[in-house]
């Protein structure tokens, strides 16, 4: 609507400009045409949403004609009905010349040319405006299967060395993290959806986190602070699990007494906030290219899921990494039951 409304204003701007012989006219020149053109342009996009069923059904260049068919039918409607009433009422009131069209030729000739060539780029704008925007798309949904079929080679095998050292020592605990694994590969693989509740997505941390515990032991400790989140929340798949990894493979990981993970999730209504903060070495205090890709990552499918709605800040101090996430409140449409945490 915008588009079409800046559209419309632009070329009334151009034709009262052209058409205004004495400047003193060109107020008035541009009031009467940005009208005429405000309530076409209306109009048409109208016409074309009740339309799209059926140009949907369309091949492209079907649609484009049909499109451009539509509008031009619009404008040569909407001009004969503004010159026969203005015809009428010029004869029963008396309105002053010039206020509305005399030669009907003249009128709507012009109008109709106009309409096809401000059409076709219309249609060619919004066209190109879709494409980049599907291109976008389509590269966002490669880096997300990307970050999903993601498994750090060292991890799985630190994960199945772990597990058969727990064979023999503890079965129950080995048994649980195998299950774990496998849950934790099935979300990471799966391609069915690109956005999971809040639940899910902490959920799926907490396998990583178990997995990974099970590796350091009394070294790893991750303090979880998400009670006043909102369980049915909408968010993107795989937005805090890449930052818990990041946390203890470049944190936690390098202190030999470990350290604690801090997750802190709060929300006012409308925005929820989450913070990831972990201990540094203080000999780390550059932003490796883990923390890069995973960051860019989540910020572009932030950006595609909340477009200019979300941001994400880090706060790198000497020896403690931030990682806060911000983005609306949009709760599962699927309305699944919170439940506690």
């Amino acid at each position: 609507m915008l588009a079409i409304v800046l559209i419309a204003a632009l070329l009334a701007v151009v034709l009262a400009l052209a058409g205004a012989d004495d400047p003193a006219l060109f107020w008035t020149e541009l009031a009467r045409t940005a009208a005429y053109l405000l309530w076409t342009g209306l109009l048409c996009a109208a016409v074309l949403c009740k339309a799209r069923p059926w140009l949907a059904r369309q091949s492209l260049r079907r649609a484009v004609v049909g499109a451009l068919g539509l509008m031009v039918g619009t404008v040569a409607a909407v001009s004969e009905v503004v010159f026969q009433a203005g015809r009428l009422w010029a004869e029963r009131v008396g309105l002053p010349s010039g206020l509305f069209p005399e030669g009907h030729a003249a009128f709507v000739l012009p109008n109709l040319l106009i309409a096809t060539i401000v059409g076709a780029l219309a249609l060619r704008y919004f066209y190109v405006a879709h494409e980049w925007r599907r291109s976008v798309e389509l590269e966002a949904r490669s880096r997300i299967r990307a970050l999903q079929a993601r498994i750090r080679p060292h991890f799985l095998y630190n994960s199945m060395n772990t597990i058969a050292a727990l064979t023999r020592t503890d079965p129950a605990r080995a048994e649980e993290a195998i299950e774990d694994l496998a849950d934790l590969f099935r979300v990471s693989l799966s391609e069915q959806r690109a956005q999971i509740t809040l639940r899910e997505e902490l959920e799926v941390s907490r396998i990583y986190q178990r997995i990974e515990q099970l590796r350091l032991g009394d070294r790893l400790h991750v303090r979880w602070q998400v009670g006043d989140l909102p369980p049915q929340a909408v968010v993107p798949s795989l937005l805090l699990q890449p930052l818990l990894e990041n946390a203890i493979g470049h944190g936690i990981e390098q202190l030999p007494d470990g350290g604690t993970v801090v997750i802190d999730g709060s929300t006012d209504g409308v925005e929820i906030v989450i913070e990831v903060t972990n201990p540094v070495a203080t000999a780390a205090r550059t932003l490796r290219s883990g923390n890069r890709m995973a960051l860019d990552n989540i910020r572009q499918r932030l950006d595609l899921a909340f477009p200019g709605r979300a941001s994400i800040e880090v706060d790198e101090r000497e020896t403690e990494y931030r990682v806060r996430l911000r983005f609306p409140k949009v709760l599962d449409p699927a309305g699944r039951p919170p439940g506690p945490w």
